[in-house]
């Protein structure tokens, strides 16, 4: 980036797409201080990677692989070194949580519960399906074909569907 008016254009697209970032950060993130470091290795990744897009695919579909990919990657690096969270620590995650989602319904909670025990490509393929992303667009970002995505989507949304009723029995 060398011109003003690349760095400006490159700003504009962030913050049109901030969205994006958000999503990817608040599900492979419980706590604040996580997801905002999640958020900048995002930015700066897709910064770094900038020079690569290509302008005949859209930036968001571009975006959503590269911050799942640091996601997941970051996602799993933390696993490796956390071997057990204190139940104050869990408290505190769900207090935060509760707070984020203050209008939300306790349906949406639990689905979101649901979602984050998911494995990393599930959860991926969830927050790419609940966004309204077409199963074209899923399979590009994830790298994956589109018979797969539809097939794992398709499964993922039995299994809740399984779990929400074995709640209301």
């Amino acid at each position: 980036m060398n011109s003003e008016a690349d760095k400006q254009a490159f700003t504009q697209l962030i913050q049109d797409n901030k969205g994006i970032i958000f999503k990817v950060c608040n599900a492979y993130c419980a706590n604040i201080h996580d997801r905002e470091d999640l958020a900048q290795e995002i930015i700066y990744n897709v910064w770094k990677s900038w020079s690569g897009f290509d302008n005949s695919h859209k930036f968001s579909t571009w975006m959503y692989r590269i911050a799942l990919n640091v996601a997941i990657s970051s996602y799993r690096k933390q696993s490796r070194n956390t071997s057990t969270i204190s139940i104050d620590a869990n408290e505190k995650e769900i207090a935060d949580t509760t707070e984020r989602h203050d209008a939300a319904t306790e349906n949406t909670l639990l689905l979101e519960q649901f979602i984050n025990e998911l494995n990393t490509l599930d959860r991926a393929l969830m927050l790419l399906y609940i966004d309204g992303k077409s199963y074209a667009e899923i399979a590009v970002i994830l790298g994956i074909t589109e018979t797969n995505t539809a097939t794992k989507i398709n499964r993922i949304k039995n299994n809740l569907k399984q779990k929400v009723s074995g709640l209301n029995k």
